[in-house]
This record gives C-alpha cells, structure tokens and sequence, in this order.
C-alpha cells in the first residue's frame, strides 16, 4: 500500500500513462490502477476525479460525455491531448531519476565508522 504521499505524488503521471493508452472514463482508471498494481494500489474515487479535473484544466487531457455502450448510461471520457503526451514525457524523466537515485541510495549501505 502506497503512502497518502506518494499516492498523490503519483496519480498525476499514472493517469497520463494509462491514458496515453488509449481513452478511459474514471472509473476505469481506478480498476486500471488497481489491477496493475496486483490491488496493492486502490485509490478511492474521490481521490481521481479532482486528479482528472485538474489536468483537463491545465490542457493536458480533454473529455467527452458519451452514452456507455455495455450500459447505455453517460461516462464522461478522458483522452491525453499532445500537450498530456509532452508532460507525460516530462513526468517519466522526472521519475526515471528519482527512482535512480533511490536505487543508489537504498544500494550497499556503507558501514558506519562511529
């Protein structure tokens, strides 16, 4: 399970990944995030929409209210824009070198010399 931290430190470029997928409705996002993470990760719905709202707003991802075809009923869907696709990229490089440092970091400890 994912520190609240770092659950908000990464919904950001987890949705631009799985959209730069393909379309998804929020919903299907949390499934994604949960599958994907063997349901070590499950956000509460509450906790995506504002996520998604967000980066609608900052241009990165656009929506559009269509009918459901298994159900009939109105989702709104969200696909990534190019500006999305150029901040995902932005994101991935970000977190390759956060993540490298860590690797260093958590490697051989050194003994301590007290």
């Amino acid at each position: 399970m994912l520190s609240r931290e770092l659950t908000a430190a990464t919904a950001k470029p987890a949705i631009l990944a799985i959209l730069a997928r393909g379309e998804s409705y929020g919903y299907d996002i949390l499934r994604q995030v949960k599958e994907l993470t063997a349901g070590q990760v499950d956000w509460a719905e509450g906790a995506v929409y504002p996520v998604l709202h967000r980066l609608e707003d900052q241009g990165f991802i656009a929506s559009q209210w269509r009918k459901a075809p298994e159900t009939g009923r109105r989702r709104k869907y969200y696909c990534l824009t190019a500006a999305g696709r150029k901040e995902m990229s932005t994101e991935k490089d970000q977190w390759s070198l956060a993540s490298a440092l860590m690797e260093k970091l958590w490697g051989e400890p050194e003994p301590c010399l007290t």
